[in-house]
């Protein structure tokens, strides 16, 4: 007893300096560097705002003032229960179809060959040319919106869950052979699996390009929701507002793809937690 009782006491020393240390140590901490370049980026928009580098640029000041009065009256909510619509609607069904068809041109080559080029040059297309052609056909409602988001995610959730596929561990696959796995075991419990992290990657860029499509839609088609509050207050020189709109845009696609990236972690691989 007379023995252990310093090596206890030895054991415990190591673990509660390395706690102070970490304590004493902020800039270690991812999160203090993320709020860091927040707080420059607020610094500097308000200094440009006040030189001013333009008329046309508020400060931030007054950015966050007009976003709050605008909250409050009831403006930008009302503006976002129509924009998110066919926001919704088209990630939703650019989701469900570009994964699926991301897997299947994996796993199938005459749909590879069918298919895959055409989503490269949607990707690789000027999307808001197109924008006409789909109003011209579609009309200026739900449907033409919701096509506009379905451009810019479609391609990127089907090329990034295609290249996933295609690029699984070949050493895993040539295991599961000589355990004498059949096709349907190997891509539901290897191949799937392991093709997840670019999948949500690739799903994250789609949600990412559907906010650029709605907002286009917007702006090109008929301007409602956000659109409209953009055009409507760059109209009547409201520039704090007009930059407050767009301001809010940004920041919820920002938050959306932290909460995907969150819900990732938290749910879909628990081996990255201990090292978020």
């Amino acid at each position: 007893m007379h023995v252990d009782i310093p090596r206890e006491a030895t054991g415990l020393v190591p673990l509660a300096g390395q706690r102070r240390k970490a304590a004493a140590r902020p800039f270690d901490r991812p999160l203090f560097w993320r709020l860091l370049s927040i707080a420059v980026f607020v610094l500097i928009w308000e200094i440009a705002g006040r030189v001013p580098v333009s008329y046309a640029f508020p400060t931030f000041s007054a950015t966050a003032v007009a976003f709050f009065e605008m909250m409050v009256s009831g403006e930008l909510p009302k503006a976002y229960l129509s924009t998110l619509q066919p926001l919704v609607l088209g990630l939703v069904l650019s989701t469900v179809l570009g994964i699926g068809l991301g897997i299947l041109c994996g796993l199938w080559r005459p749909g590879e060959f069918m298919a895959i080029p055409i989503f490269v040059v949607l990707q690789a297309a000027p999307v808001a040319a197109f924008i006409p052609l789909v109003t011209f056909v579609y009309g200026i409602g739900l449907a033409a919106k919701t096509l506009a988001v379905m451009l810019l995610a479609l391609p990127v959730i089907v090329l990034n869950s295609y290249k996933a596929v295609r690029n699984v561990n070949a050493s895993l696959l040539d295991m599961s052979r000589s355990f004498l796995g059949n096709r349907r075991p190997s891509i539901v419990k290897i191949m799937l699996p392991d093709a997840s992290p670019v999948i949500l990657a690739g799903l994250r860029l789609g949600v990412a390009a559907g906010f650029v499509g709605v907002v286009l839609a917007e702006l090109l088609i008929t301007p409602t929701g956000i659109g409209d509050l953009i055009t409507y207050h760059r109209s009547r020189a409201d520039y704090a507002e007009m930059y407050a709109t767009i301001a809010s845009i940004i920041a919820l696609s920002t938050v959306t793809l932290i909460a995907l990236q969150w819900a990732e972690v938290r749910f879909l691989r628990p081996e990255k937690r201990s090292g978020a």
